[in-house]
């Protein structure tokens, strides 16, 4: 059966993030790959408008899909993707974190959410594989939170990473093709894929960089300290993607690490079962607000003091 990998860029045409997305391809194609690729800037997505109403119909049991759809090509687009093995992304990074126009498209995936669709039986499971790149001209300290912010994108759509590349300090048009390395990289990373895919689902791994990122679940760099979840579920020091748990502990050497407690992995956002335990909490709290009448009463009795009250504009 073919391989099937797509890219799909959020930089500017024949630039960075572009130039590595078409190495890394180019890597899947020579493997017998069907590869297409596709740049956002040539399609219209609109804004998620926060309406809630693919969560409010997965409160019920029920697929609603996007209230938006029918403005623009974000479906169009998901209908493609999700039919694919493996999909490559390469975004510009801006001020620490993702593009705007990559946000906009991803930020609309809620209602594409698969462990909800697969829950109720509305589409089959399919085993997908990501790779990602980020570009930006500073050094990681500029870019902290940009394949963090990336990899917070994958798991609605269930996309397992990888492989993830951070290419630095290349700000102008084109520049990496200055360095042979970073090029060579970025073709590795489509080698990557393609082993991957190639491998049995239950034997899949991490093939990136070993030693990348805190966490030895997701690899992201970020930690954060943990608070009460909603469920009384507490972990002193969570990854702030994946949801591990865990504390900081000292190696013999005098270096820190982070390790994942037992329990640590339950609500393992890069999993089915983990995102499905989520589902259960919209359930509890969005479900809960509309199946009480009175909480709507009192809400609609003490809105008016907002609706009412305006403040100047820049008009004005």
């Amino acid at each position: 059966m073919t391989i099937k990998v797509m890219g799909v860029c959020a930089g500017r045409k024949d630039s960075n993030s572009e130039i590595l997305l078409k190495e890394a391809l180019m890597a899947c194609e020579e493997q017998g790959a069907e590869v297409r690729m596709i740049n956002l800037r040539d399609f219209n997505v609109v804004d998620c408008t926060g309406c809630t109403g693919c969560t409010i119909g997965m409160s019920q049991g029920k697929n609603v899909g996007c209230t938006q759809d029918d403005k623009d090509d974000k479906k169009k687009i998901m209908d493609v993707l999700l039919n694919q093995d493996a999909v490559i992304y390469a975004v510009p990074t801006y001020d620490l974190m993702p593009s705007a126009n990559y946000l906009r498209f991803a930020q609309r995936s809620l209602s594409y959410e698969t462990a909800f669709l697969e829950a109720i039986g509305a589409i089959e499971h399919r085993d997908r594989v990501a790779g990602l790149i980020s570009v930006g001209g500073s050094t990681r300290s500029w870019q902290s939170m940009a394949l963090e912010g990336l990899q917070a994108t994958m798991f609605t759509t269930d996309f397992k990473v990888v492989d993830m590349l951070l290419a630095t300090r290349v700000p102008a048009p084109a520049q990496v093709l200055l360095d042979d390395e970073l090029i060579a990289r970025a073709r590795k990373m489509g080698q990557n894929i393609m082993e991957s895919v190639k491998t049995p689902v239950e034997e899949r791994k991490w093939l990136g960089d070993e030693d990348m990122g805190w966490c030895p679940n997701c690899h992201s760099n970020a930690l954060v300290l943990g608070e009460k979840q909603w469920d009384g579920l507490h972990y002193p020091v969570e990854c702030q993607v994946c949801g591990a748990g865990g504390n900081l502990e000292k190696t013999e050497d005098g270096k820190w690490k982070f390790v994942i407690q037992e329990n640590g992995l339950l609500k393992d956002r890069t999993t089915v079962a983990g995102r499905a335990l989520h589902l259960e909490e919209i359930a509890e709290t969005q479900g809960g607000f509309f199946k009480n009448p009175e909480n709507r009463e009192i809400v609609g009795k003490k809105i008016a003091r907002y609706k009412e009250k305006t403040f100047k504009g820049l008009e004005d």
